[in-house]
């Protein structure tokens, strides 16, 4: 080997040279699968099934898995970003935004940032159009959609711009989060009483 040549990374560079490769392809897999999963089922999932039960658990499930994985691990993983929440000893709520200041991927970045931002653009194209369609299972259906993207959303602009706490927007996302489920709840019993005549099965009685 000639001496002369000092193939050695520079101090400071060890992070740049692959800046435009993945460092964690499986974490960027997951950030965007569960969430494009729930909008291609929500699209498409009418051409497989009818069961509009059927539709709407796995949907919830999806998004579901989807806003525990961006808000724990890719968020924290792909741009250094984590916000979470704690009660204090006098059962004040407080919303905490971090962001640590190490190297963050360019290409993971934009992928992350764009994840967010164009599956919620969706997600509000399609409450506009169940509510001007009066389709209102579905409408609930995408408000639950709305809310846990919109929360994500919200909580990593809030880490990207530095702001520690606040107790506004998200607490009432919160709020509107929990008022669904229990809207979904009563929505799934009505669908299934025997009340309904969509459940009526014929006794064969003329």
């Amino acid at each position: 080997m000639d001496p002369l040549i000092d193939d050695t990374i520079p101090f400071g560079e060890e992070n740049t040279l692959n800046s435009g490769k993945l460092p964690h392809p499986y974490v960027t897999f997951f950030h965007l699968f569960f969430r494009v999963s729930a909008v291609v089922i929500y699209f498409f999932g009418g051409l497989f099934t009818e069961s509009f039960i059927t539709l709407f658990v796995l949907i919830i499930l999806l998004l579901s898995m989807d806003f525990w994985t961006v808000k724990n691990i890719t968020g924290r993983i792909m741009v250094g970003l984590r916000w979470w929440n704690y009660v204090d000893d006098d059962g004040v709520s407080h919303w905490v935004y971090e962001s640590r200041k190490n190297y963050v991927n360019p290409s993971e970045s934009r992928i992350f940032w764009a994840g967010l931002w164009s599956v919620t653009a969706m997600w509000v194209l399609f409450f506009i159009t169940s509510f001007f369609t009066i389709h209102f299972k579905w409408l609930l259906l995408v408000s639950i959609a709305l809310t846990l993207n919109i929360a994500n959303l919200h909580g990593y602009i809030k880490c990207k711009s530095g702001n520690q706490e606040n107790a506004g927007i998200s607490s009432m996302a919160s709020s509107f989060f929990f008022q669904n489920i229990g809207k979904m709840r009563e929505t799934m019993s009505s669908l299934n009483s025997p009340s309904n005549p969509q459940n009526l099965k014929p006794t064969g009685i003329v």
